[in-house]
């Protein structure tokens, strides 16, 4: 592989904001080797960048790694719930470590000291080597500091914009912290994106180098995230300028203004930007063949589309923008293949995202005509439907292993039932609901935690759907190119490409029983609109978007009054007879008082539970919502540290709006 994908081990002192104190500073050890001597060669540029590639960019993890990255939300569930959906359990904190606090600005000091070194060397042509990679590493570099910062604008809003270096004092780095408002945050992030997309070459070769492709996909990612914000928080403290907006409690932004005058043109400019660059992506890629089948012998032809996400070189696929290899030689690996041939580590389906798929006649499942073979069984649930789902949806009897190797010790030949009566995650089935995307049919992939399979990154769909909703969103229609784009999405999952046709008999009171997205700051959305969003949820489905998409359009407003119950298959008809004893008994055991329940009872649902088995489940009731869980709260001793009094009250910083200024109490609305 032409990339070195061992980590690369910063050298230099690595400074955030208030480095006397731990969690605000990040600071790494003085190196021996002097900063004149280095960041003067080509290959230093592409060491330092490769460092932050491992720790910046998105990659596989333990257990199901990227695919498994949507739980917690309405299209997957694992065996445990999360904390933000429970009242009272989300709770603000006074520290902590540096690795965990979300705020630190660790590798953002890192991004910042190399550009403060090399660009002034760059221009003065005191950089040895070839010019087009000096760029690329340059351009990379800007990329690795704007995706940083995507990460933290998502979570905090507003935010402080931090472009070079600083000393270890107080008083500057205590000026540097002030929060600059979420939409500035955005328009620094996109002129980083623009900078990476002048200095980098367009994708090519094994495409795990990041390239401008990228940054544009990047950068409308970004500019629709922030100008569907900005619409459906507009009049909420949650929006620069809007009531009780924290910030204008701070001298620094009392009299802050639009650059483009007002929050309305600040969306329609950031809405015009994503269109924009979506369509720099979308117009030069081809969409990756789907045969709409799932391979079940080596002799068959393979499915291409359904391969892409579990290659082991994902370079020659054509909607690849970027992805992260890994190396069983190097012993750089992963676990996805063993999860695939199992219960996803846990993590399954939930019935609103298997509902959520039209059938292939383009009707949504309820509608007259459909065609809709019902969910007694898994296998009716794919029959004519969307094959995005056909393919991805496991069925018990399907080959999981075509290519068989004794090295692959964790592999399950042939699909099992769902395995939902063993809670153990590493082979337990948490909704009776698993996919394919992520698993491989080569069992040399499946030896435990020794996977080698690419890492998706980034792709280039992304930018035909980013481009679909931003148009729909700032013109309230579509134009010519979110129409073909539409098509050519839909012709793929072999669906039919009429999308008016779902669109004029959907049913946005039957869509909102499984699917937040049919929801905008607790009112049902358009169903053009909504439709929309379900082909992103379709398509980009266990992609890590979901959580994101759900905060932007402000999507889960409606369970501050009403829970929401996470619920998997049809256990309770005829799939319960797959869970019995060689005598013909059950080894289904309910009941909320027993605590040897080992499923939801069927009185609560005929749709397995898996949070509803017993009563000391504390999310037994459903997932709530507040306000404040839209955005992370700041940890008090920010505030403190930040004081020149010590109090919380006179530093520069504020918290995010309904959190508290306490440790350990819960968002106040």
């Amino acid at each position: 592989m032409k990339r070195n994908i061992t980590k690369y081990v910063l050298v230099f002192t690595a400074v955030g904001f208030l480095a006397s104190c731990n969690d605000f500073l990040d600071k790494e050890p003085q190196s021996s080797i002097s900063p004149d001597l280095y960041l003067t060669e080509e290959s230093q540029l592409a060491s330092y960048a490769n460092g932050l590639y491992e720790d910046v960019l998105p990659k596989h993890e333990y257990g199901f790694g990227l695919f498994g990255e949507d739980q917690h939300t309405d299209n997957q569930a694992s065996f445990s719930y999360h904390d933000r959906f429970i009242p009272g359990q989300w709770r603000t904190v006074q520290s902590q470590k540096m690795e965990d606090d979300s705020y630190r600005f660790k590798f953002i000091y890192s991004c910042n000291y190399f550009l403060e070194n090399v660009l002034p060397r760059y221009q003065a042509g005191e950089i040895s080597g070839d010019d087009t990679k000096i760029r690329q590493y340059i351009g990379e570099i800007y990329f690795l500091r704007a995706y940083e910062y995507f990460k933290r604008y998502q979570m905090f809003g507003d935010f402080p914009i931090v472009r070079n270096t600083l000393p270890d004092q107080m008083e500057p780095l205590v000026e540097a912290s002030k929060r600059a408002p979420r939409n500035e945050v955005a328009r620094f992030i996109i002129s980083d994106l623009d900078s990476a997309a002048m200095l980098m070459g367009n994708v090519s070769g094994d495409k795990t180098r990041i390239n401008k492709e990228c940054a544009l996909l990047l950068k409308s990612r970004v500019a629709l995230f922030e100008g569907t914000w900005l619409k459906y928080f507009n009049n909420t403290p949650f929006v620069p300028n809007g009531p009780d907006w924290p910030g204008k409690t701070k001298e620094y932004n009392a009299n802050y203004q639009y650059p483009t005058g007002g929050i309305d043109s600040e969306i329609d400019y950031f809405l015009g930007l994503s269109m924009e660059a979506a369509k720099e992506v979308a117009d030069n890629i081809t969409l990756v063949e789907n045969t709409g089948l799932v391979q079940q012998s080596p002799e068959e032809a393979p499915n291409p589309y359904m391969d892409m996400f579990s290659a082991e070189d994902m370079s020659g696929y054509s909607e690849v923008l970027l992805w992260h290899p890994y190396s069983k030689a190097l012993g750089v690996v992963h676990n996805v293949p063993v999860a695939g041939q199992h219960g996803n580590y846990g993590i399954g389906l939930t019935k609103g995202m298997v509902e959520c798929f039209v059938m292939a006649n383009g009707l949504p499942i309820y509608a007259a005509g459909s065609g809709y073979h019902g969910d007694e069984t898994i296998s009716d649930v794919r029959k004519d439907r969307d094959s995005r789902l056909t393919i991805f949806l496991k069925e018990p009897g399907q080959k999981n292993i075509l290519y068989e190797d004794p090295a692959g010790t964790h592999a399950v030949l042939t699909e099992p039932y769902p395995v939902i009566l063993d809670s153990n995650p590493e082979k337990g089935y948490s909704t009776g609901y698993a996919i394919r995307k992520g698993s491989t049919f080569y069992q040399n992939q499946c030896a435990n935690v020794l996977g080698y399979t690419g890492a998706l990154s980034f792709r280039a769909t992304e930018a035909l759907l980013n481009y679909m909703e931003a148009c729909y969103e700032k013109n309230g229609s579509l134009d010519g190119t979110a129409q073909s784009y539409w098509r050519q999405i839909r012709e793929r999952a072999h669906v039919d490409p009429d999308y008016n046709k779902t669109i004029s008999v959907t049913d946005m009171s039957k869509e909102a029983l499984g699917d937040w997205g049919a929801y905008s700051a607790g009112q049902l959305i358009d169903p053009t609109l909504y439709n929309i969003r379900r082909e992103r949820r379709c398509e980009l489905m266990a992609e890590a978007l979901r959580y994101m998409d759900l905060r932007r359009w402000r999507a889960m407003d409606q369970m501050i009054e009403s829970p929401y119950h996470i619920e998997g298959f049809k256990l309770w008809g005829e799939m319960q007879n797959w869970y019995k004893n060689e005598d013909g008994t059950s080894q289904l055991v309910y009941g909320m008082d027993n605590s040897t329940s080992n499923v939801s009872e069927p009185t609560r649902s005929l749709y397995l539970r898996p949070y509803e088995k017993v009563n000391t489940n504390i999310a037994k009731d459903g997932y709530f919502w507040k306000m404040a869980h839209y955005l992370t709260p700041y940890n008090i001793q920010h505030f403190t540290i930040t004081s020149p009094s010590g109090n919380v009250e006179d530093s520069p910083i504020y918290q995010n709006p309904y959190w508290p200024m306490e440790a350990n109490l819960p968002a106040i609305q």
